[in-house]
């Protein structure tokens, strides 16, 4: 891949990084409401915790997001394209 080594990572600006982090957020609420809540609370939902189990499948997704920007970040060139409008 030609220019696959140029430029620099978009970093803290990719948008990867923006959801991980929302889903990190609203994941960690999740758990916590889903450890605290009264266990007439789960009853509701045929004894499944839906919150325990929903903010632990979005921390793992926000770690699944982590893990693919870590692995192909994307890379912004140094130099803007020559778009040819002169």
């Amino acid at each position: 891949m030609p220019g696959r080594g140029s430029g620099h990572t978009a970093g803290a600006f990719d948008i990867r990084s923006v959801i991980a982090l929302l889903f990190v957020i609203y994941g960690a609420v999740l758990v916590v409401v889903g450890v605290v809540q009264p266990h007439a609370e789960i009853e509701k939902s045929a004894g499944v915790n839906i919150n325990l189990w929903a903010g632990v499948g979005m921390l793992v997704f926000a770690a699944a997001f982590v893990v693919w920007a870590r692995l192909r970040p994307i890379r912004v060139p140094d130099e803007p394209a020559e778009t040819g409008e002169h």
